[in-house]
């Protein structure tokens, strides 16, 4: 007998993690929605040809792809055919044509120009699904993890930024994560550092390298530079880059003399200045970074990265302006920008924190435990006037005795536990026990759901 096992990278989440995860799921999903988001899903498989090329060289590296089979007989003629043992079928392994999703973001722009002349532009989005990487499993990376994205495409307007910068303050305030680092770059002051190194036109592969900055450190980093070509004049031109300070009044000196970079730092400083209109007063948790890159090749303008501080995670939630993805689909100069959640990284800050509040893992609120038939009379219209005022209840299905079905209840963390029997069939008060604190009592309807919505 085969022992069952979880492919590496993946998890199962039982009912308690399922409401913790639910719980920010739904955070996300309501702080979308306040911001005029609306709700998109697209399929998990994708023909290969609308992945590969846009996520750069070490994205496309991480693509899951799906070998398809065909039939043998599909390839034979009619005679040859004849001559196989009509019995069996024979398959061939043909090339990959499909691949699983990497992110949300490319299938979003496939979806918008297939369906462009059925939106209304700007078009806001929200897509809350999973993703695949084919990645190496380590704590906080996964090779199958949920993302919650919301774009908006068919603007370049930077109060787009401005309003992904107010909805990721939301969603960590609300979701009780406190301390966090949000970080901001833009992609044209790579672009103007990678002028002004003497390396024009090698910005993607400089994001790339520079990236992994955290997880290899600055020696790994330059040798990469050195194995894609950079020379030594270029290396040593870049060493402002990590040992000065990079905020925006720092890049605009050392760049000024790159027309791109002064362009980017510009459009920072617009958009925090977006954010103090738009009302959000503390800005300790922003932080402008010229060393922040973000892999991905297709951003062109601000880039997003946030962290949770004080947890050994990487980044939880990461985004960017993009000039011309649905030009890979054939409908360029669309612009959009988006920010993207990461579910499970979320998770574990949470949990690592001790941030969930009790309610988020609460299930069932009340058990009822009818002792007989005649309870049951009393104990099942109960149950659907608990459920109708929104208390989460159920009933003991079966005949058993009375340790058993409180054991029940200490297993499922249920508080509340109605037991029903003769007595409270003819009196009309039900028992009421309170399972944390042991406390037992006789009551009315009326009451008990006074003292379980408390």
């Amino acid at each position: 007998m085969q022992k069952p096992t979880l492919p590496k990278g993946t998890r199962d989440f039982g009912p308690e993690q399922m409401r913790k995860r639910q719980h920010i799921l739904d955070t996300i999903r309501q702080t979308f929605q306040r911001f005029g988001f609306q709700p998109l899903e697209t399929p998990a498989i994708e023909e290969l040809s609308v992945l590969t090329g846009i996520y750069g060289e070490e994205g496309d590296k991480l693509l899951y792809k799906i070998r398809s089979n065909k039939s043998l007989r599909d390839q034979l003629s009619t005679d040859k055919i004849d001559k196989l043992d009509q019995a069996y079928d024979y398959w061939l392994p043909q090339k990959s044509e499909l691949g699983l999703r990497y992110d949300l973001t490319v299938p979003f722009a496939r979806y918008v120009v297939m369906n462009r002349n059925n939106l209304a532009f700007p078009f806001k989005r929200y897509q809350m699904q999973p993703v695949w990487r084919a990645d190496r499993p380590q704590k906080g990376r996964y090779r199958e993890f949920y993302q919650c994205d919301a774009d908006v495409v068919g603007t370049d307007s930077l109060l787009c930024e401005a309003e992904i910068i107010l909805m990721i303050h939301e969603v960590f305030k609300n979701l009780s994560i406190t301390d966090f680092t949000l970080k901001m770059n833009n992609r044209k002051i790579l672009t103007g550092i990678a002028e002004l190194i003497g390396a024009p036109g090698q910005e993607g592969a400089l994001s790339v390298a520079i990236d992994k900055l955290d997880k290899i450190g600055k020696d790994k980093v330059l040798d990469e530079l050195r194995e894609r070509g950079f020379s030594e004049d270029s290396i040593k031109n870049l060493d402002p880059l990590f040992y000065k300070e990079t905020a925006s009044s720092t890049l605009e000196n050392w760049l000024n003399t790159s027309l791109t970079a002064r362009e980017g730092v510009g459009e920072l400083n617009e958009i925090i200045q977006l954010v103090k209109q738009l009302g959000l007063t503390d800005h300790s948790h922003i932080q402008i970074d010229g060393r922040l890159a973000r892999g991905l090749s297709y951003y062109t303008g601000a880039i997003f990265e946030v962290k949770a501080n004080g947890v050994s995670i990487g980044s939880v939630s990461g985004g960017g302006r993009y000039d011309n993805l649905t030009g890979a689909f054939g409908m360029p100069g669309l612009s959009g920008v988006g920010i993207s959640f990461g579910v499970d990284r979320i998770y574990d800050v949470m949990d690592e924190l001790n941030l969930f509040p009790a309610s988020a893992g609460q299930g069932t609120q009340v058990l009822i435990v009818p002792f007989d038939a005649e309870a049951r009379s009393v104990a099942l219209p109960l149950l659907t006037r608990l459920r109708s005022v929104g208390i989460a209840a159920e009933a003991y299905p079966d005949q058993a005795k009375v340790k058993k079905m409180l054991d029940y209840a200490n297993a499922k963390s249920i508080p509340f536990v109605v037991l029903i029997g003769s007595e409270e069939v003819q009196t009309g008060l039900l028992t009421l026990k309170n399972m944390v604190t042991g406390e037992q009592q006789k009551v009315a309807a009326d009451a008990l759901m006074q003292i379980v919505l408390a």
